[in-house]
């Protein structure tokens, strides 16, 4: 074989708007990482609305991620972030203002391919991780179902979500609370314009993410700017149903100018700060504390409001939860059944007895410490998106449900359903740990849930040969599809339980 053909097979390059980009072939999927789709947005630009990237002379190599938004490590000890690898999320890539980047994996370019294409919103809250993270990595996904894969990455906490406006800061600041959704517009844009050139289909593009990337699906769905650059969406135990008000954003903007020893007549100055001097004082305050802030022209309603679901009433949206997704949020491995009897009753009250019972007859078996990560799902995951399904399905929208019940098979078990487990097998990642790193049953959901995902996508209707047929979600039968070792369709999935947290008051977000 001469060098030019090893050349050939190894590196790949296109032209993009700014310039030329290579990348890197492996079996046959075509990969692309930190290709700019913006420019760098700190100094001057920090806070403002996305601009492009500056053009480049020559070929820029894409072979590696660019860097994360600033933001501070998951401890190295947390339990949870060694699992999915969320401590590495900084190590791996850096961080810097200048992260507004994409990858891309693609079975061809320039070859009037016409596939869906993917898009992939991170997870992390809207304070942490980036899209270079390697629970995001679409080769297999790409290589496997033929279809283009993209992974944002884009403005975090205060450096995305700073509502800065309800202070009356200048014009300047007026997108400040929504810059991370802004950036999220201005990615799908460049797919729009890139679509042809990475072999992909620019009317069939789905937005989908887990956790924070959920989160963020549910704020596109609202968001007029993105009307028509997305046709299908997924939010996985991600269905975050309010932001912050204009004053909410406020108070929390000057909480951060107050802990920076300026006032709220300092805005300006803002930009002139260090960008580490921001990210101390942001964690003083608590980096989850920041989410997107009403906005008139870029989030002009909630995203359950009747305006928001009507505008969004034609995208068909997946929405799924695990069965035990708070157990990201517990350390207590060792709690016993009088030690959750004590937990329950501090938090409520009197119908503690009532609610251990009510669950104790349906998971008998089942560690205390589960049962309480179950609890506190279907108080706030699972509830949660039950509300967004009912809304979007009263509104006409077509809704698609599924929880995952399979156990992982990692730390022996101890996370049970785990939340994220589904991020792998939608990228169908078979060897991560969280899905026992090559386990039949492993495979066998990531090969049904990716398939079904990638139909989705080309289709808007995630049938596939891989799993059980997959009907609707309709309020007079709460179809749902059960991934478990046997997936099955059941008909409102434990009702007795959805009764109960029913009669209490409605959760504000999974944090609480």
């Amino acid at each position: 074989m001469s060098s030019d053909t090893i050349l050939q097979n190894l590196f790949s390059t296109v032209e993009t708007r700014y310039g030329k980009v290579r990348g890197i072939i492996n079996g046959g999927v075509h990969g692309f990482q930190g290709v700019p789709y913006g420019d760098d947005t700190g100094g001057p630009a920090r806070f403002q609305p996305p601009r492009p990237p500056k053009p480049w002379i020559g070929v820029r190599d894409c072979f590696g991620p660019g860097h994360a938004s600033p933001q501070v490590p998951t401890p190295i000890g947390h339990t949870y972030a060694q699992l999915i690898y969320f401590d590495r999320a900084v190590s791996e890539c850096g961080m810097s203002e200048d992260c507004l980047h994409l990858s891309v994996w693609t079975p061809g370019v320039n070859d009037g391919g016409k596939r869906p294409i993917m898009v992939s919103l991170h997870g992390g809250g809207f304070a942490i991780s980036s899209g270079s993270a390697a629970l995001y990595d679409g080769a297999q996904l790409a290589s496997g179902e033929d279809v283009v894969v993209v992974s944002v990455t884009h403005r975090l906490a205060s450096f995305g979500y700073l509502g800065l406006k309800g202070l009356g800061a200048d014009e300047r600041f007026d997108t400040a609370g929504v810059s991370g959704i802004l950036d999220l517009v201005q990615a799908l844009q460049w797919v729009r314009d890139h679509a042809a050139t990475f072999g992909g289909d620019a009317d069939r593009v789905m937005i989908f993410g887990q956790s924070g990337g959920g989160w963020k699906t549910s704020m596109l769905l609202a968001a007029p700017a993105a009307r028509g650059l997305f046709h299908r969406a997924a939010v996985q135990s991600g269905s975050w149903n309010r932001v912050l008000t204009e004053d909410e954003g406020a108070r929390l903007a000057l909480a951060l100018l107050n802990t920076l020893g300026l006032g709220s007549n300092e805005v300006a100055r803002l930009v002139d700060l260090p960008f580490d001097q921001i990210l101390a004082a942001q964690t003083v305050i608590g980096a989850l504390a920041f989410s997107p802030v009403l906005n008139e022209t870029a989030l002009p309603h909630q995203p359950l409001d009747p305006a928001a679901l009507d505008f969004s009433r034609d995208i068909p949206v997946i929405i799924s939860t695990m069965l035990d997704d708070a157990g990201l949020f517990l350390d207590s491995f060792s709690l016993d059944e009088e030690g959750l009897k004590a937990v329950l009753s501090q938090t409520y009250g009197d119908r503690a007895g009532e609610l251990l019972a009510l669950y104790r007859r349906q998971y008998p078996a089942k560690s205390a410490y589960l049962l309480h990560a179950q609890m506190v799902t279907d108080a706030g995951f699972r509830r949660l998106a039950d509300t967004q399904a009912e809304a979007r399905v009263r509104h006409g929208a077509p809704v698609w449900r599924y929880q995952w019940d399979w156990p992982s098979p990692a730390w022996d078990g101890l996370f049970g359903a785990a939340h994220a487990m589904d991020v792998s097998a939608t990228f169908n990642n078979v060897r991560d740990p969280l899905l026992g790193a090559g386990h039949a049953t492993g495979r066998k959901l990531a090969g049904g849930l990716s398939s079904a995902f990638a139909r989705f996508a080309a289709t808007g209707d995630p049938q596939t040969p891989k799993l059980p047929a997959w009907p609707r979600f309709r309020l007079e039968d709460r179809a749902c599809l059960i991934l478990d070792e046997n997936p099955h369709v059941a008909s409102d999935p434990n009702p007795a339980l959805r009764a109960f947290w029913n009669t209490l008051p409605p959760p504000v977000s999974v944090l609480g």
